[in-house]
């Protein structure tokens, strides 16, 4: 049985990052939702790993009905194939961004978008994080299905591909963790996909020194691939402001 280093190394990440690029059974197209959808090369392929999945059923796209399901305007960080964003267009969000860093995620989730008939209420933008975005925009969801596994404070990504698996030192997180609650609606929620795979007590400092409290509003346990023996834990994660309670309902 792995233990907890061997489940959170960044080094096994990123060797799956490398073998999910080059294995022989790599996918132009694959189902999942019930849909059909394509994955370009050099972007994150949601079928060698759960989280895409999970994402859906954390986020209520998977079955209506979920007290977290994205109404109003949805904004995805770190889209990839653009499965999340095109889902929630298709669920009835008016208004969906889905931003990658990655130009090649970006041009995916367009094709998906066309491919399902959501291009009049999505479009992608490439931007890290929010840079990429217009200031005057706000969402009543902000969802990032992060890249939780802690890497490095000096790692130097070999390629855009390797974000979507580790991210150096949690500084995307600590952006995201600092700006994200400043692009919501007034009534807004920002939201986090984590893992235990992650380093969940750094990721709790950090939102502590940048004035955020964490609030797990979903979670499930599941089995992954190569840590088989082991039960990897999954968690939505939302982001306040500390002072700030909660008294907007998670329901749409």
């Amino acid at each position: 049985m792995p233990n907890a280093s061997q489940v959170r190394s960044y080094e096994r990440s990123l060797e799956r990052s490398r073998q999910s690029l080059t294995r022989a059974d790599r996918p132009r197209t694959f189902t999942m939702s019930g849909r059909e959808w394509d994955l370009l090369d050099e972007v994150f392929a949601p079928v060698y790993s759960p989280s895409t999945g999970i994402a859906l059923d954390f986020l209520g796209l998977s079955e209506p009905g979920d007290a977290v399901r994205p109404a109003g305007s949805f904004l995805e960080i770190g889209c990839g194939t653009g499965l999340i964003a095109v889902t929630a267009a298709l669920a009835g969000c008016e208004r969906v961004v889905a931003c990658d860093i990655s130009p090649r995620a970006v041009e995916n989730a367009a094709i998906n978008a066309e491919r399902h008939g959501v291009t009049r209420r999505l479009r992608s933008l490439h931007s890290d994080l929010f840079s990429g975005i217009d200031s005057g925009e706000r969402f009543d969801t902000i969802f990032w299905s992060s890249n939780y596994v802690l890497g490095p404070d000096d790692y130097e990504y070999k390629s855009v591909h390797e974000r979507a698996y580790v991210d150096a030192g949690y500084q995307t997180h600590r952006r995201y963790l600092d700006q994200a609650p400043h692009w919501t609606t007034p009534n807004g929620r920002a939201l986090l996909h984590f893992s235990s795979r992650g380093d969940l007590p750094a990721l709790y400092r950090i939102a502590d020194e940048c004035g955020r409290v964490l609030r797990t509003v979903a979670s499930c346990r599941v089995r992954e691939g190569e840590y088989d023996d082991d039960m990897v834990e999954h968690m939505l994660l939302l982001i306040e402001p500390v002072g700030v309670s909660s008294s907007t309902p998670l329901a749409a």
